[in-house]
């Protein structure tokens, strides 16, 4: 299969839901370009690698004005369908990076994004710093992992990490060395070798301070809801020389599916 693979003899199909009604079927081959390989962004740019992507609408939904599409790579860059979709101004519903202003008013339809990569790069950096998340609006139900400031009042659905600054973290001291391991680091040692004795690497509790005022140590994260996990676009058939995969299909992606409120 990995033959196959890397010899373009495999055919993928993904089916996703996006924003608007989809034209009956549209083929995009706008060159894709990594405008960051650090955080993971794409756009399309003269400057980018070939690709391609046909596109055919299964079905449109009035209610909530989102269309299921099947998408058929021809290529495989990185997001290729994302920032294809993004392009052609039906970005994935619950894209967190592609569905979103950071890319200008429009969300990058046609490429008009406004700003140089930097600036880009800026943004998107800022955002999930803020946010702890590429691509949430901080207002959005999708941005669950805001900060909580109010450190005294336990919420229900509220975790953090632990940190090592906790008051009452107690760490247990290594155990001791086999006696006949002792006896060979008595022989030599630092001191034996250099004159100068070896730094104490053993861990002290008493000697075990914290910071009352640790950032890290109070703040709190919302979990995220299993709707936050899941984006709607999925692999759905994979075919090659001999054989072919199918999996199932998702709720979402039926037609008339409208999602729930929590």
């Amino acid at each position: 299969m990995e033959h196959q693979i890397r010899n373009r003899q495999v055919q993928k199909e993904y089916v996703c839901r996006v924003e608007g009604e989809f034209p009956d079927e549209i083929e995009c081959s706008e060159p894709i370009e990594v405008v960051s390989y650090k955080i993971g962004v794409c756009k399309v740019s003269p400057k980018g690698k070939e690709c391609s992507t046909t596109f055919h609408k299964l079905g449109y939904n009035a209610k909530t004005n989102t269309s299921v599409v099947l998408c058929l790579p021809h290529t495989g860059r990185m997001h290729q369908i994302r920032v294809h979709l993004q392009y052609l101004g039906y970005p994935v519903v619950n894209d967190p990076l592609y569905n979103h202003t950071v890319f200008g008013p429009e969300k990058g339809k046609n490429g008009n994004i406004g700003k140089t990569d930097e600036e880009l790069i800026r943004d998107l950096i800022s955002i999930h710093n803020a946010e702890n998340w590429l691509g949430m609006d901080g207002d959005s139900d999708l941005s669950m992992f805001k900060p909580i400031l109010n450190y005294e009042e336990d919420e229900k659905g509220l975790s953090r990490e632990p940190s090592p600054c906790e008051n009452n973290m107690m760490v247990p001291p290594p155990p001791p060395l086999p006696s006949k391991l002792l006896q060979c680091a008595n022989k030599v040692t630092v001191a034996t070798q250099t004159g100068h004795e070896a730094p104490d690497l053993a861990f002290h509790p008493d000697k075990l301070t914290t910071d009352p005022h640790c950032y890290e140590c109070k703040v709190k994260y919302r979990d995220p809801k299993p709707r936050d996990l899941v984006m709607y676009l999925h692999a759905w058939k994979y075919r090659g020389p001999g054989w072919s995969y199918q999996t199932e299909l998702p709720e979402w992606a039926k037609v008339d599916w409208v999602e729930p409120d929590d």
